[in-house]
C-alpha cells in the first residue's frame, strides 16, 4: 500500500510538472492584452457601398438588390433566414466580442448566430480539398513583433475555404458566387490607447476589380463585469420563405406579402378536392 502511494504521488507530481511546464511555455506577457468585452463603433455596416470596387457584373447585381429591398424584398442579403453572416461580415461585430488567446488558437467569441471564429496559430498548413467549406472559413494566423521590443504587436490572419451565400452587410453588397474569396487581416491594439482595437481587413474576391481594404475599430467596455447578451435569430423571426419568395408572418399568425403585388404561394397541396 505504501509503495502504491509513493508511485501514485510520483505520477501525480509528474503530471502536474507537465501541466506547469506547459503553462510556463506560454508566456502571456509577450502577447497584447485583449481581455474584456470589445464593442463595435458605429452602425454594423461594412463601408460605403458606393466606394466598393465592384466589377460591372456585380455592380449591376448590387443595384438590382437595392431596388428589390426598396420594394420590400431582401435582395442579396441572405441572413434574414438566419443563415450565419460569414466572413468577413462577422467582423461588423453585431454583438460584443471576446478574444481568448492560447498558444495554438486565438478565439473570437460572439453570441450572434454563428459568428465565433477560430484562428489557428500553431503553424499548420491549409487543409486539403476534402475539408467542407464553412461560412466563417478556415483561418490561419501568426503573431508578429513589429517594433522589435520582444512583445507581439499584431495578429496576421488569412481566411479561405468559405461557403455562401454571403454579403458584406444588410445593404446586400454581394460577394462572388464562386466563394473563392481570400480575406487577410491585421489585428492590433492602438499604441496610444490600449482600449482601442483595430482590424485592417483586405478582401480579395472575383466580384472586385482589385483588393479592397478597410479598417474596423472596436472599443473595450470599461465595466469590470460586462453583460454578455444572447441573440437567437430564429426566435421571433417573422420571415417565411416559400420557393423563391419571401413572405411575412403577421402578428395574428397569418401569411402576408412582403412587397406590393406579390403573388400568393402555390397552394396546390392544400386543395380539398385532392384525395
Amino acid at each position: 500500500m505504501f509503495n502504491r502511494s509513493i508511485i501514485g504521488s510520483v505520477a501525480l507530481a509528474a503530471a502536474l510538472g507537465m501541466i506547469i511546464g506547459g503553462a510556463q511555455a506560454f508566456d502571456e506577457s509577450k502577447y497584447p492584452d485583449l481581455k474584456g468585452q470589445w464593442q463595435r463603433t458605429g452602425a454594423p455596416r461594412w463601408a460605403s457601398a458606393r466606394e466598393a470596387p465592384l466589377t460591372e457584373e456585380y455592380r449591376a447585381i448590387f443595384e438590382a438588390n437595392l431596388k428589390d429591398q426598396a420594394a420590400g424584398g431582401q435582395g442579396t442579403d441572405p441572413t434574414f433566414t438566419c443563415l450565419p453572416p460569414g466572413m468577413p461580415r462577422v467582423m461588423n461585430v453585431y454583438e460584443p466580442m471576446e478574444i481568448v488567446v492560447t498558444p495554438s488558437t486565438t478565439y473570437l467569441l460572439m453570441q450572434h448566430i454563428h459568428d465565433s471564429r477560430r484562428i489557428f496559430t500553431d503553424g499548420r498548413d491549409w487543409p486539403g480539398d476534402d475539408v467542407e467549406p464553412t461560412f466563417a472559413g478556415y483561418s490561419i494566423g501568426h503573431w508578429v513583433d513589429e517594433d522589435g521590443n520582444g512583445r507581439y504587436d499584431a495578429l496576421m490572419v488569412e481566411t479561405r475555404n468559405l461557403k455562401g451565400p454571403r454579403s458584406y452587410d444588410s445593404t446586400g453588397l454581394p460577394m462572388h458566387r464562386d466563394n473563392q474569396a481570400v480575406i487577410k487581416e491585421r489585428i492590433y491594439l492602438d499604441k496610444a490607447d490600449p482600449n482601442t482595437l483595430y482590424d485592417e481587413i483586405t478582401v480579395i474576391d472575383h466580384a472586385l476589380t482589385r483588393p479592397w481594404t478597410i479598417t474596423k475599430k472596436y472599443l473595450r467596455n470599461a465595466e469590470k463585469h460586462p453583460v454578455w447578451r444572447e441573440t437567437v435569430c430564429a426566435e421571433n423571426n417573422h420571415h417565411v420563405v416559400i420557393g423563391t419568395e419571401n413572405y411575412f408572418l403577421s402578428a395574428e399568425g397569418y401569411l402576408m406579402p412582403a412587397k406590393k403585388d406579390q403573388p400568393p404561394p402555390d397552394l396546390r397541396y392544400f386543395n380539398k378536392a385532392q384525395k
